[in-house]
Parts: C-alpha cells; sequence; structure tokens
C-alpha cells in the first residue's frame, strides 16, 4: 500500500515557510492505519520486544496498537507535569530553548528490550531524547519506528546505530 496518498501537505503551518505533513487521513483510514501498524509490528516481530514506548501524543496511537501485536505493554513518553508518578526526565535541544520529556521510574529495567514508535521524525530530538530516558533505566533499545521521516532535517543522525523503520521517506 501507497502510504503517501493518506499524507496531506498543509502549507505554512505552524508558521510560514513550513509544509506540515498531515497525518489524519492516513488515521482516518482504517486499512491504512492497519497496513502502518501491520509494518511496523512486521519488521521488529523477530527483536525480542518487551514493551512499546510512544512519544506523546500521536506516538500514543501507533504505538498502543502495535504493543497489542506484540502482547507486551505500553510505555507513555509524555511531556513534563502530565505523568502522575515519580518520573525520570531527559531535557533536550530546541532551536530556541528546551524542552523535556518524561517516563514512570518503574516503567522498564536492565532486562527491558523497548521499540520507541512515533509519527514522525524531523530533528530527531525528541526521540533522542527518548532514546536517552530509556538507557537511564539500563533497558536496551530494539529500534525507532516512524510513520513519515522529513530526511533532509537528518534527525536520524541524532538517534546513532540503533535501528531505524520509516515507512514514509521525505528527502
Amino acid at each position: 500500500m501507497d502510504l503517501t496518498k493518506f499524507i496531506r501537505d498543509i502549507p505554512d503551518f505552524p508558521k510560514p515557510g513550513i509544509i506540515f505533513k498531515d497525518i489524519t487521513p492516513l488515521l482516518k483510514s482504517h486499512d491504512a492505519t492497519s497496513y502502518a501498524v501491520n509494518r511496523i509490528y512486521e519488521h521488529y516481530a523477530d527483536a525480542g520486544i518487551t514493551a512499546v514506548a510512544g512519544i506523546e501524543s500521536r506516538g500514543f496511537i501507533f504505538g498502543c496498537p502495535v504493543a497489542g501485536l506484540f502482547g507486551v505493554g505500553f510505555i507513555p513518553i509524555r511531556k513534563p507535569g502530565k505523568l502522575p508518578y515519580d518520573t525520570h526526565s531527559e531535557e533536550y535541544e530546541l532551536e530556541y530553548g528546551t524542552d523535556c520529556v518524561e517516563m514512570h521510574i518503574d516503567a522498564m529495567g536492565p532486562d527491558d528490550k523497548i521499540l520507541i514508535v512515533d509519527d514522525l521524525l524531523a530533528t530527531g530530538g525528541t526521540a533522542a531524547a527518548t532514546g536517552n530516558l530509556i538507557r537511564k533505566t539500563g533497558a536496551h533499545i530494539a529500534g525507532f519506528s516512524f510513520v513519515v521521516e522529513l530526511e533532509f532535517l537528518n534527525g536520524a543522525e541524532k538517534l546513532g546505530d540503533i535501528p531505524i523503520l520509516s515507512l514514509i521517506k521525505y528527502s
């Protein structure tokens, strides 16, 4: 299935000069969403995944059903102040300032093999911070998976040598 048919370009969003890759048409299609989820699962089916971590918020949309196919738990990676229990935090640089991601301190441990899922890989800051956050627990990162990758922003370079699956790539 050609998933690019389900991506809508929105010019000048969120600011002038940006062409936003809108995945909502993909989400509207049961067949396209199921195809994407199954492709992610199939790619990592033999990787020994023990949990799937999804990055807020659209990573939740794909991460939860992927975790269900693996028969493992889902770990939400959230923005600061959104989780009710004690958290690990990882701050990262933005173009102007910093941001942070968090997860519960008991979400995983050294025996876990984690698949990180998000909808989009752009500059790689959030995904790299999520990887660092997971490494704090001693867990192993089995791979990253994205529905869309904006290759021209070179975000994959921030993720090191960990396997990356991007279902759609824009150069």
